[in-house]
C-alpha cells in the first residue's frame, strides 16, 4: 500500500522511515512524501490514485491541510484516498472540520506509532 505523508517538517521522512523500517523492507508500505499542500497535489495529479492513503498535518504554511483534504474529496471522485488528518492540536474546531470535509480519520501529534500502524493494516487491502 502507498501512503503519501504530507507535512511542512522535513525530519517527518526520516521518522516515518524508522518507525515503519519492516514495513517498508517486507514491501507491505510504501512511502512518498510531500512538504507541503501544493506539493502533495501535484504528487497526485502526477501519480493519479497511487497513493490509497494520505497522512496530512493540518497547519502548513500556504494551503493547510484541511484546504487539501477538501480539494482531494471534491476531486477524487473514484474512490477518492482514504485521508487522515495529523495535528498537534487536538481541539474540536479542528476535528469537526476535518471530519465535515470528509476526513477518514484523526490524529494528535506526537503520533502514536503502535496505534497508527494498527489503523494501516486495517486499511490495507
Amino acid at each position: 500500500m502507498k501512503v503519501l505523508v504530507v507535512d511542512d517538517e522535513t525530519d517527518v521522512k526520516i521518522l516515518f522511515e524508522q518507525k515503519f523500517r519492516k514495513e517498508i523492507k517486507s514491501g507491505e508500505l510504501e512511502f512518498a512524501f510531500a512538504f507541503s499542500g501544493e506539493e502533495a497535489l501535484r504528487f497526485m495529479k502526477v501519480n493519479e490514485h497511487e497513493a490509497v492513503l494520505i497522512l496530512s498535518d493540518i497547519n502548513m504554511p500556504g494551503m493547510s491541510g484541511l484546504e487539501l483534504l477538501k480539494h482531494i474529496k471534491e476531486k477524487y471522485e473514484k474512490p477518492p484516498p482514504v485521508v487522515m488528518m495529523i495535528t498537534a492540536y487536538g481541539d474540536d474546531e479542528n476535528y469537526n472540520e476535518a471530519m465535515k470535509l470528509g476526513a477518514d480519520d484523526f490524529l494528535t501529534k506526537p503520533v502514536d506509532f503502535i496505534n497508527l500502524k494498527e489503523k494501516l493494516k486495517s486499511k490495507s487491502v
